[in-house]
C-alpha cells in the first residue's frame, strides 16, 4: 500500500518532534501575512453588498459558498463575532486556524476522514445556542461546484437557516488546486450578493437542495 504524500501525513496533532519548531514558526509567519493581506483587499477594494437586508444582524445564519471563493472570506465578507468554523486538521493548515481566530472565530478541527462528523455535530451544538458557521458546500477535495448535502443536514438538525452567498471579482489571480480558488487582488470591486436564506426541513430538504444550488450559481470564468 503507497504511503501517503509528505504534504498529507500529518496533522496539527502528530507533527514530527524534528519538524514542529520549524513548522510552528513557519506557520505564525505565514499566518500573519495572509491576515494583513486580507486586511489590505478589504481596505483597498470598493465593496458592493446586495441584498444584505434579507441578513437580520442579530439572527445566527449558516452562510454558504463555494470553496473557489474561500480567500473572500477574510478580505471582503465580513468581521466574524459570535462565530464558529470548521477547519481541516491537517498540519500545512494550521496557518488558517491562527488566521481564524485572529478575526475573533472560534476553531473546531475536522474534515471528512478526519472526524468530520463529531466536528460537524459540534458546530451544531454551537449553532443551537446562537452561534454562526460558514461552510463551503463542495469541501473539502470537490468536485468543484458540486454540492453536497453535509450543510443541509446541519441546517436541518440545528433549526438554523442557510444563507446562500455569491461573488463577483473585477480582479483576481486563478490558483492552482481542485477547486481554482479566486485570490482577490487588492484595488478591485468586489461584490457581495445575499440570497434568500433557506430553512431546511425533513419535508422540504430536496427542494431545500435545489434551492441552494440556484442561488450559489455557477461561478464566472
Amino acid at each position: 500500500m503507497p504511503s501517503r504524500p509528505f504534504t498529507s501525513r500529518y496533522l496539527v496533532d502528530n507533527v514530527p518532534s524534528l519538524v514542529k519548531p520549524f513548522h510552528d514558526a513557519l506557520t505564525y509567519v505565514f499566518a500573519v501575512f495572509v491576515y494583513l493581506y486580507a486586511r489590505l483587499v478589504f481596505f483597498t477594494s470598493k465593496i458592493e453588498k446586495v441584498g444584505r437586508e434579507q441578513i437580520e444582524e442579530s439572527e445566527n445564519r449558516i452562510y454558504c459558498y463555494w470553496h473557489l471563493y474561500s480567500p473572500l472570506a477574510m478580505g471582503a465578507f465580513f468581521r466574524p463575532r459570535r462565530h464558529v468554523w470548521m477547519q481541516h486538521p491537517g498540519w500545512l493548515n494550521k496557518h488558517m486556524h491562527i488566521v481564524v481566530r485572529l478575526y475573533g472565530a472560534k476553531v473546531v478541527l475536522g474534515s471528512s476522514g478526519h472526524g468530520g462528523r463529531e466536528a460537524a455535530d459540534l458546530i451544531v451544538d454551537y449553532l443551537k445556542i446562537g452561534y454562526s458557521t460558514v461552510v463551503f458546500p463542495d469541501a473539502p477535495r470537490g468536485p468543484p461546484c458540486k454540492l453536497k448535502d453535509g450543510v443541509l443536514h446541519m441546517s436541518l438538525k440545528s433549526g438554523v437557516p442557510i444563507a446562500p452567498i455569491r461573488f463577483r471579482l473585477s480582479r483576481h489571480v486563478k490558483l492552482k488546486g481542485w477547486d481554482r480558488k479566486r485570490l482577490p487582488m487588492p484595488f478591485g470591486k468586489i461584490r457581495v450578493e445575499f440570497k434568500e436564506p433557506i430553512q431546511v426541513t425533513e419535508e422540504n430538504f430536496d427542494e431545500a437542495r435545489e434551492r441552494l444550488i440556484e442561488a450559489l450559481g455557477v461561478p464566472e470564468e
